[in-house]
């Protein structure tokens, strides 16, 4: 007898709509071929009931009993429906949905789904497309199918420039750290009366809701304060959030604020004018003459040649030609150039140039002593040769050509500095006597709040004056010190970077490591790799 035929001879399947149920009934004959499971989802499938939960433990016992021979009647599979649960979130924003799918009962609905959220306390906020997507799929795990609003925070109290083009002293960094000063233009002036800042308020923001209906309060934008003490400037009568100019000068941006730097300008510096000293900005349009002094509190503008003088700045100094100066007596300090910003010249020799920011030369840095917290960047649109003499500066040094063949040797420093970190020992240090003065000053206004006419009202009030000064500083010192951890962590990834060519003879150091170039390298980086290895990258 064909196997085929015999096999499963006996087995009638028929679905129980009351109990949403599938049974399977035997009476096996004598001859009938052994069934296996395979093969019994086979006929499950052929028979259209596949989509059922199927029993595993019904299936062993009737595939036991079918092929032992004895006559059963067993619930081989159900239906069951899709299950849906609905979860809201601790903030109450968003409403989310788990769907176990169908096994051959009941798909969930939109309806369902509405219906559940509805319990969940959820009529609003309703995500239609989103409800639309489980429902086809018909199954889902954590979807949000309902969303609440959230609050929209108020804008901070911001302060608006009324003149763009005003110079900005603070430094401004890019991700890696490099700044541009190549281009400064030219020094604006402004006259009293002139408006330089408005004040903007901050605004309420918008509150929220939840899915449940409850309010999200939204946080109002914090106040900023111009600063108070802003040089040169006054406000407009009946407008505190108005600055003026109060006198002729120069607009620089400054911390909270705007600043009018006085300005003194000047065809050319020698015998005849005798040596400079202003509190502002100098402007002189052509040359320094041997063995003069210009000294100034903010920036120093030369449209010539400084041949053998000194420069003192507290900003900026810019030199549109070169300097030329003399290392034969750079031990006495006679002529330098010194600067509390970043310096730009054309190019320089024998010059002793110190930057508190970075330096700039376009051409040629010729047997110079240079030294700049940040960067030194030789060569622009000319040659850019740093030869002979030395370079510091913490964070890179760059140019197109270093050292000379003919030139003896040129010593190149990178990386942090000590007074760096002695910087940061003082602001950590300042910071925790403010902190300690504040904590003081906190027993006291807590003793007042205990002891109400203890201490007599003056007193009271003074020191709570005093706490907010202390709480303000100390959130500038706090940023100081956020800044100078950046910057020191920034050094350790210094680098001196030869666009066209690195000549044998130059030494470059990094604290304690020194690579000296014993051979002509081409374009290259000199660093420290991952590994701690100091050398060409």
């Amino acid at each position: 007898m064909d196997s085929q035929k015999t096999r499963g001879q006996g087995l009638a399947l028929r679905f129980d709509p009351a109990s949403r149920t599938l049974i399977a009934s035997i009476a096996p004959e004598a001859d009938a071929e052994p069934i296996d499971e395979p093969w019994l989802r086979e006929q499950l499938a052929e028979q259209g009931y596949g989509a059922l939960h199927y029993l595993p433990e019904a299936a062993t016992a009737l595939l036991g009993k079918y092929n032992s021979g004895e006559t059963a009647e067993l619930k081989l599979a159900e239906a069951l429906d899709a299950t849906l649960r609905v979860a809201i979130t601790a903030n109450g924003l968003e409403a989310r949905v788990d769907i176990g799918a169908a096994q051959g009962g009941n798909a969930v609905t939109r309806a369902a789904v509405v219906a559940a959220l509805a319990a969940e306390g959820v009529t609003s906020g309703l995500l239609d497309t989103a409800i639309a997507a489980v429902v086809a799929a018909g199954s889902a795990s954590g979807e949000v199918v309902a969303r609440g609003t959230p609050a929209e925070d108020g804008a901070n109290g911001r302060l608006e420039a009324l003149i763009p083009q005003a110079r900005d002293r603070q430094p401004h960094e890019d991700l890696n750290g490099h700044i541009d000063y190549h281009d400064l233009g030219d020094i604006q002036v402004v006259h009293p009366g002139e408006a330089l800042m408005r004040r903007h308020p901050p605004t309420p923001g918008v509150d929220g809701r939840t899915l449940l209906g409850q309010t999200i309060p939204a946080k109002p934008g914090k106040v900023v304060k111009f600063a108070s003490k802003l040089p040169g400037t006054d406000f407009a009568v009946g407008d505190d959030d108005l600055l003026l100019a109060a006198i002729t000068g120069q607009p620089v941006v400054v911390k909270n604020g705007m600043a009018v730097e006085p300005i003194y300008k000047i065809k050319q510096v020698g015998s005849a004018s005798g040596n400079i000293n202003f509190d502002g900005n100098v402007v002189i349009s052509g040359d320094v003459d041997a063995g003069m002094t210009v000294c100034a509190s903010g920036d120093i503008e030369i449209g010539g040649v400084v041949d053998l003088a000194t420069l003192e700045a507290g900003g900026n100094i810019v030199v549109k030609g070169g300097v030329i100066g003399s290392l034969v007596h750079a031990g006495s300090g006679a002529h330098h150039v010194r600067c509390g910003g970043s310096f730009n010249a054309t190019y320089a020799q024998q010059a002793v140039i110190e930057a508190g920011d970075s330096i700039f030369i376009d051409d040629m840095a010729l047997q110079c002593e240079l030294s700049a917290l940040n960067h030194i960047t030789v060569g622009h649109k000319q040659r850019g040769h740093i030869i002979g003499g030395s370079a510091k500066a913490m964070l890179s040094i760059t140019a197109k050509v270093i050292g000379s063949p003919n030139q003896g040797h040129t010593r190149l420093e990178i990386g942090a500095n000590p007074q760096m970190r002695a910087q940061q020992q003082a602001l950590l240090h300042k910071r925790d006597e403010r902190n300690t003065q504040l904590g003081e000053l906190g027993k006291l206004l807590t003793f007042a709040g205990k002891n109400p006419g203890k201490l007599a009202p003056e007193v009271v009030n003074k020191a709570r004056a005093t706490a907010m000064a202390l709480a303000l500083e100390i959130g500038e010192l706090n940023e100081a010190c956020t800044a100078m951890e950046q910057k020191i962590e920034l050094s350790q990834h210094a680098r001196v970077v030869a666009e066209q060519a690195l000549h044998e003879g130059s030494d470059i150091h990094l604290g304690r490591y020194h690579y000296r170039t014993t051979h002509e390298h081409g374009p290259c980086t000199v660093g420290l790799n991952e590994e701690g290895v100091f050398g060409p990258l």
